[in-house]
């Protein structure tokens, strides 16, 4: 399999082929996806709740963010790594953008970074895109606006704000974004979106129309994190049960015993 960059994600929305996509934290994980043969990697803020029990994706540190880029993108070779900005990395000005940017690349292994927010990103994009670094978009639910937001609900249904979406979207692509994560907006303004821009969109909560889809990967696995899954969730294994049942048998075997037997000594 070839590296995927950038330009062949675009060019999968341009042939017509879906884009299956998955986060990844760690290098073990990493190297599975690769070896699937998963076209892109999203390194996701959403660390701070998958793997840190953290109730939101705020507390998430760019040393945290380059410290789980690094493993991933030992572990996948092929795929497109792409990481998040955490939350204060980019807000507080574009010098502060693009040197946290620079540091994602350059320690982290970042081949692209992810930004959340519309309108209000578009000179971040454009900066970044100016340090030819590509940039994901990320609008309608962006965990980072959690407290703007009251909670993690649905955005785009009312008729205005949707219109503002499908502006925010136009505008991230004049910006020079190579791709929008959309994520908890309806299907039918997704669709619209999707077919309104040439670059590709990344659905999460947001129906089949979009040019892929993207999920966490501990929630598709059933690892439980406590956290009740959102209804866009598709569960494809529960690796919770799995790995209680194999520590339930290790530890009966420890008081039994039974491990470690003699094949297990030197």
């Amino acid at each position: 399999m070839k590296k995927i960059t950038a330009p062949d994600i675009i060019k999968m929305k341009q042939e017509g082929r879906k884009i299956p996509v998955l986060t990844a934290y760690s290098c073990p994980v990493a190297k599975i996806l690769d070896a699937c043969g998963i076209p892109m990697i999203i390194v996701g803020d959403s660390v701070g709740m998958a793997e840190a029990g953290h109730p939101t994706t705020l507390p998430v540190t760019m040393e945290e963010m380059i410290y789980h880029s690094s493993a991933v993108a030992r572990g996948a070779l092929n795929p497109l790594i792409v990481t998040d900005m955490p939350f204060g990395s980019y807000q507080t000005s574009i010098t502060d953008a693009r040197r946290n940017v620079a540091r994602l690349v350059k320690e982290g292994g970042a081949q692209a970074v992810k930004v959340e927010g519309g309108r209000r990103t578009v000179e971040t994009i454009k900066a970044i895109s100016n340090m030819d670094v590509p940039v994901m978009g990320h609008i309608g639910l962006t965990p980072q606006s959690i407290h703007a937001f009251g909670g993690y609900k649905v955005q785009g249904k009312a008729k205005d704000h949707a219109e503002i979406l499908l502006d925010d979207a136009k505008e991230l692509e004049n910006a020079g974004a190579f791709a929008i994560v959309l994520e908890c907006v309806p299907a039918e303004l997704a669709k619209r979106i999707t077919e309104s821009i040439s670059i590709p969109t990344i659905g999460i909560g947001a129906g089949p129309a979009c040019d892929g889809q993207v999920l966490v990967t501990n929630d598709m696995l059933g690892l439980d994190t406590g956290i009740r899954a959102p209804r866009f969730v598709q569960r494809y294994a529960d690796l919770n049960g799995v790995i209680s049942s194999a520590v339930a048998a290790y530890i009966k075997d420890v008081e039994d015993g039974e491990y470690p037997a003699k094949k297990h000594c030197y």
